[in-house]
């Protein structure tokens, strides 16, 4: 069964202006920010559980009034974008390909992404799949695993509890995962794609998909992807938060083995938690734009 949450949850956001647009991607209305001029640099930015686009709306200013086009999906299960009812209902596969399919519905080039947590975990793999669209990488906070290194305690404490807790908000979940914290406000705007318990089978599967057991069977086409991008040479930058339990230690095996890390100004960002845009938007965008700067030339690489 496929749930849409009312619009008038959305309607009072905090810091929230864009107007919504939506495409459908295998039958499933797929909610996305689009700001900025049609025909310029575009950006990228992919969030995870159990966020949505709303945890972007402090760097999509900005990077439009640098002179870039932002996009900001919701991924199926959060947001504006349709939600399925039961947690096995969701896979990692069906989360690439609904996002594969988004990306080739708007066909952007030269895209430079910023991935955080379960954006990395998706954006990664479409990234080798289909690296001629996608001119620079910045990941954050996530990993791409195969089945071994990457269950931390914190990751294992937080799969837990997804499973686990009574009462999944969401909007806590963000707070406990900032070093600032967040608004009663911004509480409220995460809590809002989640209505009843019922909304959140999405949000609630994330974390048993990620796999950190050989038999996963996510772990082929992941491990094909590490393959692809152990031979990627455009620009690969990560910031990492210093303060994130969960991905702790991440941002090493990519420094390492991928070509385009090489030589870039990698930084554990300071004073920020798992949800790093909330702490250290300005950082984040700066970041961005000065890879851009410094790599006018990337998206004509070829892999």
């Amino acid at each position: 069964m496929t749930l849409r949450t009312p619009d008038d949850r959305f309607a009072t956001l905090e810091d929230y202006p864009f107007a919504p647009k939506y495409v459908e991607v295998q039958g499933l209305r797929m909610h996305y920010v689009d700001e900025g001029p049609r025909h310029g640099p575009v950006v990228l930015l992919l969030h995870g559980e159990p966020t949505w686009s709303y945890l972007y709306r402090k760097m999509i200013p900005p990077l439009v009034a640098a002179g870039f086009r932002a996009i900001a999906p919701d991924l199926i299960g959060f947001g504006r974008s349709d939600k399925l009812e039961r947690i096995d209902d969701y896979s990692y596969g069906s989360h690439v390909a609904w996002l594969a399919g988004f990306i080739a519905t708007l066909d952007p080039h030269g895209i430079t992404v910023f991935a955080q947590d379960w954006g990395g975990l998706l954006g990664l793999r479409i990234i080798a799949e289909h690296p001629d669209r996608f001119a620079r990488v910045v990941i954050s906070n996530t990993g791409l695993p195969t089945g071994k290194g990457m269950a931390t305690p914190g990751f294992l404490q937080w799969r837990e509890y997804a499973r686990t807790v009574p009462d999944f908000r969401a909007g806590k979940i963000v707070h406990k995962g900032t070093v600032n914290g967040i608004s009663e406000a911004t509480v409220r705007a995460y809590d809002a794609p989640f209505p009843d318990p019922s909304f959140q089978a999405g949000a609630r599967a994330f974390p048993m998909l990620v796999p950190i057991d050989v038999d996963n069977p996510a772990v082929p086409a992941n491990r094909e992807a590490w393959n692809v991008l152990r031979s990627w040479t455009k620009p690969f930058l990560t910031l990492f938060a210093d303060r994130d339990p969960i991905t702790a230690g991440g941002d090493q095996p990519f420094q390492t083995r991928i070509p385009g890390a090489a030589g870039q100004p990698h930084r554990l960002v300071e004073g920020a938690g798992h949800f790093i845009q909330e702490d250290c938007p300005e950082q984040l965008v700066r970041d961005i734009l000065d890879l851009v700067a410094r790599t006018p030339n990337a998206g004509e690489t070829r892999q």
